[in-house]
């Protein structure tokens, strides 16, 4: 990638030996802004649309020679939609947690970079209807196994560096909570009539993906990465059916910071 490094290090005197680790971490800090639409039919049929804002924090762990990375990923967004009529909204929010380890290849002497593996896929959040007076809200929580990838193109414009990026993730399996059709929350937690809440879901009953391109870029001496997100998760679990489809715009800055051993 193509940034500035800050190097990590105590005072010392002047015998201490200073020791590359070749440990390498690269973080982006983005918002993200966007149109989204959400179905729950839980709480009503009617699709709802709206603006989405997001925060994402984005660190690659790395170390020189090393074939493996870890990617750690944390998400959160929150969303005011209305129903096509403009007579009732609803507010949802949700947090996204990434953990995910890449095993790495690198062609044409480090221009192109390829990162591929696994991901688990935390995900707890809500939806608020303004306008159901009985169960006006929907708790969302699910884990995914989620196979996932990363392609990188470093190249240079007029000596100017810049680096294409791709990334993307499909869940393939995993848990999720709902409760069941026509079943109260207050069934659930109150009485504790558990009713097939936490289901088992797969890519047929809850095909999703995220993805992402960014281009990163040097300006003010300073690393800017700017691109879109397009994030589209959905389920169809215990006669019930949700979607919450969003495309974004993100913008945010990048940091390497190499690693060093201080030795006395």
């Amino acid at each position: 990638m193509v940034a500035f490094f800050a190097t990590i290090a105590f005072p010392c005197s002047a015998q201490n030996d200073t020791l590359e680790t070749g440990k390498v971490i690269t973080n982006a800090k983005m918002i993200g802004l966007g149109a989204t639409e959400i179905l729950d039919t839980y709480l009503s049929p009617e699709k709802y649309t709206g603006t989405e804002l997001r925060y994402i924090s984005h660190t690659t762990r790395e170390r020189q020679g090393r074939k493996w990375s870890r990617q750690i990923v944390h998400i959160g967004d929150v969303a005011n939609v209305k129903s096509r009529s403009k007579d009732g909204n609803e507010i949802a929010g949700m947090y996204n947690f990434e953990y995910a380890w890449h095993y790495n290849w690198h062609f044409f002497g480090g221009q192109l970079d390829v990162k591929a593996g696994a991901m688990v896929d935390f995900n707890l959040g809500f939806i608020y209807n303004t306008r159901n007076g009985n169960n006006p809200g929907q708790a969302r929580a699910f884990l995914n196994f989620t196979p996932s990838a990363v392609v990188t193109y470093h190249f240079a414009i007029k000596e100017k560096p810049f680096a294409l990026r791709y990334e993307i993730g499909v869940p393939l399996c995993g848990v999720m909570f709902s409760p069941n059709y026509g079943q109260s929350y207050y069934e659930i937690f109150s009485r504790g009539n558990y009713d097939h809440n936490i289901v088992p879901t797969y890519f047929g009953n809850a095909p999703s993906l995220r993805n992402m391109l960014t281009l990163d870029f040097r300006l003010l001496k300073t690393t800017f990465r700017l691109g879109y997100m397009g994030d589209f998760q959905q389920s169809r679990v215990n006669d019930l059916k949700t979607h919450v489809y969003t495309h974004a715009v993100v913008i945010g800055v990048v940091k390497h910071f190499k690693i060093l051993n201080i030795r006395p």
